[in-house]
């Protein structure tokens, strides 16, 4: 079922389906800057431009570009400069939400605080001791 939802790009109101996040306008408007980025790209001499150099060149925003990295219209294999910036650092990565390096960084946080919690767990378990009593049957 369709909702209403006022268009992030000019504010116009528009039956929003899940299929675009936009107005039917300015999807329009989205379109013929994709195709002219992806003109720009094809050409040889371009295919290994950054993100500032096909701002640049074609006047389309960063955000833009990067929404369309995320989504795979335009493919880092394709375009190896390409990306988006990640979550954590807001280094460009093209896979995932966070970069390489910052998943790496969480992984091994991950493994200290495991380790953490087996030496707690084994400290636990040293200091449970058990206690006798010896019954007076005299």
């Amino acid at each position: 079922m369709a909702e209403v939802r006022n268009c992030p790009t000019c504010g116009g109101m528009f039956n929003y389906t899940g299929l675009r996040d936009v107005c039917g306008t300015c999807a329009q408007a989205e379109e013929q800057m994709y195709e002219t980025v992806y003109r720009f790209l094809r050409k040889r001499e371009n295919r290994a431009a950054n993100i500032d150099r096909i701002v640049e060149v074609t006047g389309v925003t960063s955000e833009l570009l990067y929404r369309w990295v995320r989504k795979g219209r335009l493919q880092p294999a394709l375009f190896p400069n390409l990306g988006y910036p990640c979550d954590k650092c807001g280094a460009l990565t093209s896979t995932g939400k966070i970069c390489a390096k910052c998943t790496e960084e969480i992984q091994s946080d991950l493994r200290t605080f495991d380790a953490a919690e087996e030496l707690r767990e084994a400290i636990k378990a040293q200091d449970r001791g058990t206690y006798y009593a010896q019954k007076d049957g005299r």
